[in-house]
């Protein structure tokens, strides 16, 4: 039996995040330059994508680039730059086409201003799809996320928006930059490392967590299957017990 007729189709997680390492180690070992395994990874997510149409899986969010990542040498963060600027040029037809939404999450005036220019161009001509929210997190970090929401409740306060006594999860939830989308089910990290990297802290507080050895450019829809079946054999109990949900 292959590994997508052992999934099961009323089990599937609404919303998937993705931390997609191992770009580097993946060139190391192929003796190729770094930016050739991010361009190796770039097919990875367009796997990932597929697979979550064949599922029905409605929201997919990528760490593409994060905070931290401003400090990697000026030519990688060129390249990746330049690598996502020319893969939207070369995607986007099919993106559109197949009904899928793309939204950005993170700083994104710090990043170039061609770049920006792109990203809102997409953002603005997919608005309207709902096969599949596709959420790119650029110069995002979780810290930062938590940080803005904190000053913009802070300001609202200021103004007599809000009071802090309306301030509960619900409030507080519509202050970070994932507002109206769920929290993740699954969180999936390739590459061995067995941490979070400061992505999403807020929104995976009872997310499954799922790490693998797979370098990212080499995880395959069967590896991404196989993340869908183990998160299916978990006991989702938050806070309650197994004899409570039975």
């Amino acid at each position: 039996m292959s590994y997508i007729d052992q999934i099961n189709k009323e089990k599937i997680p609404a919303h998937v995040a993705i931390i997609m390492d191992g770009n580097g180690r993946w060139a190391k070992s192929h003796a190729k330059m770094r930016l050739s395994g991010h361009q190796e990874g770039a097919k990875s997510v367009k796997r990932a994508i597929e697979v979550c149409g064949e599922l029905g899986i409605k929201y997919l969010t990528v760490y593409a680039f994060s905070t931290e990542n401003w400090n990697r040498p000026h030519t990688e963060v060129n390249g990746l730059m330049n690598l996502l600027a020319n893969s939207i040029d070369k995607e986007f037809d099919e993106i559109h086409r197949n009904k899928i939404r793309i939204r950005i999450i993170g700083q994104i005036d710090k990043l170039p201003p061609n770049l920006q220019k792109k990203l809102k161009v997409v953002i603005d001509k997919t608005k309207d799809n709902d096969a599949l929210n596709f959420i790119i997190a650029l110069s995002y970090s979780g810290r930062w996320d938590i940080i803005n929401a904190v000053k913009n409740i802070a300001t609202d306060c200021s103004d007599n928006r809000i009071s802090p006594d309306m301030i509960d999860d619900s409030l507080f939830e519509k202050y970070l930059s994932t507002n109206e989308i769920p929290d993740p089910e699954l969180l999936i990290r390739t590459s061995g490392e067995e941490r979070i990297s400061n992505f999403l802290l807020y929104q995976l507080a009872y997310s499954e967590l799922y790490f693998t050895d797979t370098l990212w450019p080499d995880f395959s829809k069967e590896d991404f299957y196989k993340a869908i079946i183990n998160y299916q054999h978990r006991e989702r109990r938050f806070g309650q017990t197994s004899e409570q949900l039975t």
